[in-house]
């Protein structure tokens, strides 16, 4: 059988356009991933106590993107959720981001609103030009807190100091001078009812898709016909790595069950300073599962194993720019998601990317490209 489409990934970005291209374009579609599994690292399973658990890490979803929310919302129903983090630090558990009560609980203060932000006024150094993740903080909050909560996290995070990365690695953590604890302020804060895997079985739901698992693109690319590539894999090893490998960080993630409904007052906590893993989460917080048991995992940061956060640095950037650069002049081929276009994208932005890569190849409007009903089926051409 001949396909219009070979994509390879079954994540955010595959998947999305797998359903999209099927559903609305009418394309036949060969979706393959080299994991046992679709979904990409959003993947959840019961694992043996019952508990619903993300095999790789917490995903918790969060977007101001209507269109986003609304086009996932077609393959699943949403659970509202917020999510809040606590970090242990000097024997307590405070909130991060950083707000009035951490500051208040760390030092034994009762400042207010107003006397919190002129208290981080005093506390900071001023930087005449911010490059580092070291000075987004410090600029901010001052050096103590700094080494207090995020100095540590981050070199045990990426495997250098807060010196040495891109700003963008801490300017995504806010701090802020009120109470409000939650992680993400994103107009939908929400989780799949029935968690990520079941909506992307609905998601990949249609006879224009076949789908092929535990199967890499080296072993397929010459065995099927198609016309066009769709690559969410790793940018640089399409290319054979030819002007050499892209960093990347990574994770592993040990499990562990508990006799107890509940182990932790929120999902996660992380561990700046104390422990060799950066963070514990508790997946029934964000499932809303009722279970006897709970289920938590630990994330040790490591430098080998399956990419999952491109490393923010000049170097590297200058590096992707160079495969892009490839990739432009190489027909046939499109490349999207985290690991094909080498950025630290969240789910609704890869999401977002993928629709807009539907709109290119297929000239649909922005308005067609995520309103079709998952009712509306149509048939291969």
């Amino acid at each position: 059988m001949a396909f219009d489409y070979l994509i390879v990934g079954a994540g955010f970005a595959g998947s999305v356009l797998a359903e999209r291209l099927a559903r609305i374009d009418g394309q036949r579609v060969l979706l393959i991933d080299k994991r046992p599994h679709i979904a990409g690292n959003a993947y959840d399973h019961h694992d043996e106590a019952g508990v619903l658990v993300h095999r790789y890490g917490p995903h918790i979803f969060h977007t101001n993107a209507r269109e986003v929310f609304d086009y996932l919302g077609q393959f699943t129903e949403w659970r509202p959720y917020q999510h809040r983090v606590k970090a242990s630090v000097d024997g307590q558990l405070l909130p991060i981001p950083i707000n009035l009560d951490t500051v208040n609980g760390l030092y034994g203060l009762s400042l207010t609103a107003q006397e919190v932000e002129g208290f981080f006024n005093a506390a900071a150094e001023p930087c005449e030009r911010v490059r580092t993740s070291e000075d987004v903080i410090v600029s901010r909050v001052g050096r103590e807190l700094y080494e207090k909560f995020f100095r540590n996290y981050t070199r045990k995070q990426w495997g250098m100091d807060p010196s040495e990365l891109d700003a963008q690695v801490t300017a995504r953590v806010p701090v802020r001078t009120n109470r409000d604890d939650r992680y993400f302020t994103d107009t939908y804060q929400a989780m799949p009812r029935r968690g990520y895997t079941r909506m992307f079985e609905r998601m990949l739901d249609h006879p224009n898709i076949k789908v092929m698992l535990n199967t890499s693109f080296a072993d397929i690319r010459d065995e099927v016909a198609y016309d066009a590539v769709i690559y969410t894999g790793p940018i640089d090893e399409y290319f054979d790595y030819c002007y050499g490998k892209l960093p990347y960080r990574s994770l592993q993630f040990v499990f562990e069950t508990f006799d107890l409904p509940q182990v932790q007052p929120v999902a996660v906590i992380n561990y700046p300073n104390d422990q060799a893993y950066t963070r514990i989460t508790e997946f029934k917080h964000l499932t809303g599962q009722v279970h006897h048991k709970s289920t938590v995992v630990y994330e040790f940061p490591q430098a080998e194993g399956d990419p999952y956060y491109p490393v923010p640095r000049p170097e590297n950037a200058t590096l992707y720019q160079r495969y892009k650069a490839l990739a432009e002049t190489t027909p046939g081929v499109h490349f999207v998601g985290r690991l094909g276009t080498y950025r630290y994208y969240n789910m609704d932005q890869v999401t977002a990317q993928a629709l807009t890569l539907f709109s290119t190849l297929t000239g649909r409007s922005r308005r067609e490209r995520a309103a079709a009903p998952v009712g509306e089926v149509t048939s291969a051409r």
